[in-house]
């Protein structure tokens, strides 16, 4: 049974540890904000303890969640300073500055999350560390996604659960496809991940994860229950499960293998990272973070936007019926570079991603003084590399909150790909799953528009704390004959 807090006088406590918390902290961090105000930088650092947090969180609960910055941008300039989330801030809506940060080192700058994020992931999480352990556990991981084998077996994988969960649409009721897309994503990640197949154990671990991801974005007190304290204990469940899968591999021999099948027996065949058990078991959950909802979403997203504009739809199917029915008379099956071969498909991918701006931005912590397009960035502030004001840019795209795939067939508009584009972050801790992204994508969209037709009823997406519909995408779907 659930610890509940009725007790008044407990609350009285709390509430005043509390107070005296954030007070301890607003005097230090004024102190601070005073010692290292950058002197060549506008904004506002808004109200004391919370700076403009709130505006911030209520605008992106609105339909316009870019009026936040919109507001500053056109005060301050495209760099300006704030506080947010309890520390002293600057903000980069310039795709230059942005890229310089997220092309720096853990010298200049590293990886900054909420408290109750930090918690949750751990010391050794590959979401927080740095340097060359780092960079080795990266790479290891990145070599491995892009490889033949996995996009193989990610195709295979994928293809079978998509088409079993779409046999079982029915015409007479909606489909829910953020539902649908998390549940075939989530399995497909699993797979990749630590090798699990369908069946007691991955529902077990759907359960557990949900539970998890839940206090992500909560209140940073791990008491019982708390949705942190729920969080963490669900977090052991799933890493006593991985363990003992991790533990039956080296009983198989995996860690001797030369042929890795997942990330786990990636991980266990290096010998020279040195890990144990227990690292590769909680990096393991710390991975599905950003893998869970950023596919499933980027799926649900693309339907979205293509209920939206016919024209885009229409172009989309026949480029894939083309391919379906050319690989039909030859006989073949669809391969995962068949799928990544349609340009137009690709066209689409990017649109929705620069439109859904599924990761809104990323937040790093100075290690020192850092001077970047002569703006001063003093040590111990954090940057927020906000992507969606770039990708939403007047300056870059033309109409930008009209969907237009078409825009990336234009040459220019790739050169400006490698600076201002970055819906997987970039860098040193750019997204190793990007590539897979894109190709489940592809698988999804394909079989999607080849089997169905649908009508969408209306939906509106919502951008805080992350990206999602409000009623799950409903839609009724109809059988291609």
């Amino acid at each position: 049974m659930e610890f509940i807090f009725y007790s008044t006088t407990l609350t009285i406590i709390l509430s005043t540890v509390v107070l005296l918390f954030f007070t301890i902290f607003f005097i230090n961090n004024r102190q601070s904000l005073r010692r290292s105000l950058p002197p060549n930088l506008l904004g506002s650092m808004g109200w004391p303890i919370i700076g403009e947090t709130l505006d911030f969180i209520s605008c992106g609960y609105t339909d316009h969640p870019q009026t936040f910055m919109e507001k500053r941008r056109l005060l301050y300039g495209k760099v300006f300073k704030s506080h947010l989330f309890g520390s002293p801030t600057i903000v980069s809506t310039d795709a230059k500055v942005s890229r310089i940060i997220l092309q720096s080192d853990a010298n200049s700058f590293v990886p900054s999350y909420p408290k109750s994020l930090t918690e949750l992931m751990g010391e050794a999480s590959i979401l927080r560390i740095n340097g060359s352990f780092h960079r080795k556990i990266h790479g290891l991981i990145g070599s491995f996604f892009k490889s033949p084998y996995l996009k193989a077996c990610v195709t295979s994988n994928m293809r079978k659960l998509l088409l079993r969960s779409m046999a079982a649409w029915n015409e007479d009721r909606p489909i829910y496809i953020q539902d649908e897309t998390k549940h075939i994503a989530f399995q497909v990640l699993a797979k990749a991940l630590i090798g699990l197949d369908p069946g007691e154990e991955m529902d077990l671990l759907m359960v557990q994860f949900q539970e998890f991801i839940a206090g992500l974005m909560s209140l940073p007190i791990n008491l019982p229950g708390t949705q942190l304290h729920k969080s963490l204990q669900a977090k052991k469940k799933m890493i006593k499960l991985v363990l003992r899968i991790i533990r039956d591999k080296r009983i198989d021999g995996v860690a001797c293998s030369q042929h890795s099948k997942d990330v786990t027996d990636v991980l266990l065949n290096d010998q020279s990272a040195k890990l144990t058990d227990e690292l590769i078991s909680d990096n393991m959950i710390d991975l599905m973070i950003p893998g869970e909802d950023s596919v499933p979403i980027l799926m649900t997203l693309a339907v979205k936007y293509l209920s939206d504009c016919p024209k885009a739809l229409h172009q989309l199917k026949e480029e894939n019926l083309k391919l379906k029915r050319r690989k039909e008379e030859l006989g073949d099956p669809l391969c995962w570079d068949d799928y990544l071969s349609l340009p137009f498909t690709q066209s689409v991918i990017k649109e929705t991603l620069r439109m859904g701006n599924i990761i809104m931005g990323v937040i790093r912590k100075a290690m020192k003084d850092v001077e970047i397009n002569g703006y001063l960035i003093p040590k111990g502030w954090c940057v927020l590399t906000h992507f969606r004001s770039v990708h939403l840019d007047d300056n870059y795209y033309e109409s930008p909150l009209h969907f237009n795939p078409w825009r990336w067939q234009d040459k220019d508009m790739n050169s400006f790909n490698n600076i201002g584009f970055t819906p997987f972050g970039g860098g040193l801790r750019l997204c190793p799953g990007l590539d897979l992204a894109r190709l489940e994508a592809s698988i999804f969209l394909h079989h999607f528009v080849t089997e169905f037709r649908w009508v969408a009823e209306k939906d509106t997406i919502i951008n805080f704390p992350t990206v999602r519909m409000k009623n799950r995408m409903p839609i009724w779907v109809k059988k291609e004959h």
